[in-house]
């Protein structure tokens, strides 16, 4: 899954929020430490397997670096407003083929993981360690 290829009209997102989904998918792999190393010859699908509940949560990590404060407006104008939406995104990712699930997986496990505006908005916590060191 990593590159976006369908005509923007065809998507039920804008297509920035797919590449974010492929950008969270692979940052939450490696701070998993389920990347396969390059060099590797067989790759195992099985053990690089993120569930939703784990992606939801790189989602969340990168989202804060990449964004901060703005990562609801963001969202917003991406058309996510919950992370049901980046359910459907994954599934969408799942029906054309560009990701795998198991037969674990269940669009239900996005439903209701956590709140835009408590984990972006009123939980947000600028680190200012660094601006006070001589």
């Amino acid at each position: 899954m990593s590159t976006i290829r369908t005509a923007s009209t065809e998507l039920k997102y804008h297509p920035e929020a797919y590449r974010f989904v492929d950008q969270a998918l692979r940052y939450t792999q490696k701070q998993l430490g389920r990347l396969p190393d390059s060099g590797e010859q067989e790759f195992d699908e099985e053990s690089a397997h993120i569930s939703g509940p784990e992606l939801l949560n790189g989602i969340r990590e990168l989202a804060l670096e990449e964004f901060g404060l703005m990562t609801i407006p963001v969202f917003r104008h991406w058309g996510v407003r919950s992370t049901d939406d980046f359910g459907r995104i994954v599934f969408d990712f799942i029906e054309r083929g560009a990701m795998r699930k198991t037969d674990r997986d269940r669009l239900s496990d996005f439903f209701d993981v956590y709140g835009f505006d408590e984990v972006f908005d009123r939980n947000y916590r600028i680190d200012a360690s660094q601006a006070f060191r001589n």
